[in-house]
């Protein structure tokens, strides 16, 4: 049946990936400063946790670039200072303590993998689309074991995860999802590799399971639609796409710009999630 909006047009379907979904979901205001006002409004300065993120993440890329007998942990570490962000460290004293973090966590876990197994995809996006949403995503790597695509996420935060961590993660499931629509293999298998603790948490999908969390998102599309198109018809914004406040507004990008959030939570300073207890 055709989706219609408001005033009985067609509904075009929202394109979004599992992180917009889950933008709207932790905070509706956040939601429309990110995706729909325009200009957006300023954020504040970069986060350490996510520069130290993406630097671990951009190593290990280029660590499976390499040519396979090139492949070797001291090629990790290398391959880690080459990629290091310094954004959002207190000094460069700071940054250097967790560079020299980092260059420990990608030298144990290149000692930890075959580099001969080569992945079918790096930082590969791949896109699947439903009757009423068409989500993408960009996988930080995907393998092929016994013919079966396997969905793996990296991840650098303090605490290691969880089987219900993965088991919960509508992110993984919609990367399983889409990587199985747009490489046409089958994948149901998704991991999260933690690479300060080297834990590895896995788990396996069925067809139910994978339905469920894509239900989860189309519901979620829909709410954000309504709310999108209601407020291009003149609806009010405060209404529509209100604060949702809690321990995640010390570390919105736009807390400066809403007074719910400043008053539910201190300011955080740039480095603060690193170095928190």
């Amino acid at each position: 049946m055709e989706q219609l909006g408001l005033g009985g047009m067609p509904r075009q379907l929202l394109q979004c990936t599992p992180t917009r979904l889950s933008a709207y979901e932790d905070c509706p205001r956040r939601y429309r400063m990110t995706y729909l006002d325009r200009p957006t409004p300023g954020k504040g300065p970069p986060w350490a946790h996510n520069s130290l993120g993406l630097s671990v993440h951009t190593a290990l890329r280029l660590w499976w670039e390499l040519p396979v007998h090139r492949r070797t942990p001291s090629a990790a570490v290398v391959a880690l200072d080459k990629a290091w962000v310094t954004d959002g460290y207190r000094d460069d004293a700071q940054s250097e303590h967790w560079r020299d973090q980092a260059r420990g966590w990608v030298e144990s876990y290149a000692a930890s993998v075959d580099p001969g197994e080569e992945p079918v995809g790096l930082e590969r996006t791949v896109a699947a689309r439903t009757a009423t949403l068409a989500f993408f995503g960009r996988v930080d790597r995907i393998d092929e074991r016994d013919g079966e695509l396997v969905v793996v996420d990296y991840k650098t935060g303090r605490r290691a995860p969880t089987e219900d961590d993965v088991r919960g993660s509508r992110a993984l499931a919609l990367y399983a999802v889409a990587a199985s629509g747009t490489l046409r293999r089958p994948c149901g298998l998704v991991e999260l590799h933690h690479l300060p603790s080297g834990t590895v948490v896995s788990w396996r999908h069925d067809p139910d399971s994978l339905d469920r969390h894509v239900r989860r998102a189309e519901d979620a599309a829909a709410d954000i639609v309504t709310a999108t198109d209601t407020l291009a018809a003149g609806g009010p914004s405060e209404e529509l796409f209100p604060p949702r406040t809690g321990r995640h507004c010390g570390l919105c990008d736009f807390r400066r710009h809403c007074p719910e959030g400043q008053a539910a939570t201190e300011t955080r300073e740039p480095w603060s999630v690193l170095t928190a207890p």
